[in-house]
């Protein structure tokens, strides 16, 4: 989804993640949705391992292995997740998604603070994805390199 600032593309995620009520109609999907969005679900004031393994015990990880090594945070397993670099916080929340068995992924701004390298990497596991029979939702002003994705201007929907 693209759009101007205030036009609804973090709503609309928030709402395709049943966190808002939409003004009118309903939201039905099968099969769980991940959301990764600027608000870090990490607590602070514990190292990144910690930080992950709380949500691995909640969320049901499939190979928590796979994610650091793709998106190359087994360095910062022992670094508190204050003490992250906006990309580096970005990167956990991206392995937390991953982690996850969730054939919907809301993202949005999916890419703010990532570094090229990781760009480029996070879009590789999107195609990946995708390809694989999944889902992925993203409100961005960045483009994302996908093959063939459908692009919605909610502008084209504002009143």
């Amino acid at each position: 989804m693209v759009g101007a600032n205030g036009v609804g593309k973090s709503s609309l995620i928030r709402i395709l993640a049943g966190l808002l009520r939409p003004f009118a109609g309903a939201v039905e999907r099968t099969g769980a949705a991940g959301l990764v969005d600027e608000r870090l679900a990490l607590d602070t004031n514990l190292v990144l391992g910690q930080a992950l393994a709380f949500w691995e015990r909640i969320d049901g990880c499939r190979d928590p292995g796979r994610a650091l090594e793709l998106l190359q945070l087994e360095p910062l397993m022992d670094v508190p997740v204050r003490y992250l670099s906006t990309g580096q916080k970005k990167r956990a929340a991206l392995a937390r998604l991953l982690n996850r068995d969730c054939p919907i992924w809301l993202l949005d701004e999916p890419l703010n603070g990532l570094d090229s390298q990781a760009q480029t990497a996070f879009e590789t596991l999107i195609a990946r994805h995708c390809a694989a029979g999944g889902v992925a939702i993203a409100a961005s002003h960045q483009p994302i390199a996908l093959p063939a994705p459908a692009i919605i201007d909610l502008a084209e929907y504002a009143a």
